[in-house]
């Protein structure tokens, strides 16, 4: 995904400085995963974690970091939690999914200089459609629940619509977010596609439900445990989990002993990593090959 904007192509002498913003990211398996591609390419690439909880934790240090990697000669940036969204309001220009979404994972520093611009772009959205149809092509999307409203939660939400699901169900801990997501959902996809919902009613929505993605924190390294509660989690269920260290959560682990099919979440991270390449090199990774590197990387202890 590049917005409908041309992607210029560099030569193999071409040098790249990247960076990753986000809180908790030291174990981020995306260093590796662009570095290694970047290698077999031919390409000087050096890819930076920025951990803003180094920083105090604070986002409002978001648009400093932005502007400083503009000025220190970054070529790009990847954006994760909880910048996704924040981010938006640090940037010059938005590709049009990522203006859709309200979120991005992706910014690319196009120009030099005064004239320079900061665009942001979401390469989750793609990311997860192209893993969901990878993984999952056969997979009933009548009902779906979706946890989590935040940046991925709303990329997850325009792949799956954009991909046929009937209805889809969200929630998050903050109310405001899933009624407002629900509603850009239904005015670009058509009244009813979407609604927020509440935990009072997740048991019935999931007794109905032919899917569930999970897209928040829960389940991580550092956040471990399940985001719902496990008796609702039954045999007529596909289950996709955005996390992916490590790539099979608790939630995913108790999907598949109560006989679900899952999704985790190193599809997604790599197909998003491959199109935030694509838009920082103009040139085309090995998917096949991002994908066994990510496997790989995702092993190690």
């Amino acid at each position: 995904m590049n917005g409908g904007q041309a992607v210029p192509r560099r030569a193999a002498g071409d040098s790249y400085l990247i960076g990753l913003i986000g809180s908790g990211i030291g174990t981020s398996l995306s260093p590796g995963l662009h570095e290694r591609e970047a290698d077999r390419q031919g390409l000087r690439y050096l890819y930076r974690l920025i951990d803003i909880d180094g920083l105090g934790g604070a986002p409002g240090t978001l648009g400093e970091l932005v502007g400083s990697a503009r000025q220190m000669g970054f070529r790009g940036l990847n954006i994760t939690h909880p910048c996704k969204q924040l981010v938006i309001e640090h940037l010059d220009e938005l590709s049009p999914q990522a203006e859709a979404v309200g979120a991005v994972n992706t910014v690319l520093f196009e120009g030099r200089g005064a004239s320079g611009r900061a665009v942001g772009h979401n390469t989750d959205v793609t990311g997860f459609a192209a893993s969901f149809d990878r993984e999952l092509p056969d997979a009933r999307l009548e009902r779906v629940v979706l946890l989590g409203a935040g940046g991925a939660g709303a990329a997850v939400a325009h792949a799956l619509l954009a991909r046929g699901a009937q209805h889809l169900a969200i929630l998050d801990p903050l109310t405001d977010r899933a009624v407002a997501l629900a509603a850009s959902l239904n005015r670009r996809f058509g009244d009813g596609r979407a609604s927020a919902a509440d935990t009072a009613g997740l048991a019935a929505l999931m007794s109905r439900a032919d899917g569930l993605v999970h897209a928040s924190p829960t389940g991580m390294a550092a956040h471990p445990g399940l985001p719902l509660p496990a008796d609702l989690v039954h045999s007529g269920l596909w289950v996709a989990d955005v996390v992916y260290r490590p790539p099979e959560t608790e939630l995913l682990r108790l999907a598949r002993e109560r006989g679900c099919t899952v999704l985790n979440g190193l599809g997604m991270l790599v197909f998003q990593a491959a199109d935030a390449f694509r838009l920082f090199t103009g040139r085309d990774p090995d998917h096949a090959r991002m994908l066994a590197q990510a496997a790989e990387l995702a092993a190690d202890p």
